[in-house]
């Protein structure tokens, strides 16, 4: 139907680029790979059923390996002893790949204020989205859910592959 509605008034074309079309894939084919350590996995299995369908976002079956995964959800608290898995895990994932914070304490270590809990698990991993709540609410995660929808497809071509960038001139070629 929006196509359909883009193509009335024209000619029966309509241009894009391979970026944003590659946005729009990217951002709708989300392939989660939920890391549950805590009692936020309850929250995390209440957005996956019909009520709040995270499947309409495109992010419904979860994966259970990190390399068929591209969005990571680190979903309750994780101790010292478990972030060397943690980053095997993330190392294990196929680029692009996006990090999300699913509650307070993978956020900032909760009211986990002890040794052996991590202090927010972008000590260990980079974090595209932080979810706020112990635990969140379901509307929450999909907020969460399409902010990093926005920042995927506003990612550019360039920045998942370097070697695409145009070389900046040199001062010799500029003279």
């Amino acid at each position: 139907m929006g196509i359909e509605r883009a193509l009335a008034g024209s000619d029966g074309f309509f241009t894009t680029t391979v970026e944003a079309v590659l946005g729009w894939a990217r951002k709708f084919s989300l392939f989660q790979y939920p890391f549950v350590t805590a009692c936020c996995g309850m929250e995390f299995m209440s957005v996956m059923n019909s009520h709040y369908d995270l499947a309409r976002f495109g992010a419904e079956v979860p994966r259970f390996t990190p390399r068929q995964s591209d969005v990571l959800f680190i979903v309750g608290t994780v101790n010292h002893k478990l972030s060397p898995v943690l980053k095997i895990v993330y190392e294990q994932m196929t680029d692009p790949k996006w990090v999300v914070a699913f509650g307070v304490c993978a956020s900032t270590g909760g009211v986990y204020d002890n040794y052996s809990a991590v202090p927010g698990i972008d000590h260990i991993i980079p974090v595209d989205v932080y979810i706020a709540g112990c635990p969140p609410r379901p509307e929450s995660v999909l907020k969460g859910l399409m902010l990093l929808q926005d920042k995927i497809a506003r990612r550019r071509l360039t920045d998942d592959y370097p070697e695409l960038a145009q070389p900046s001139a040199t001062a010799a070629e500029r003279a």
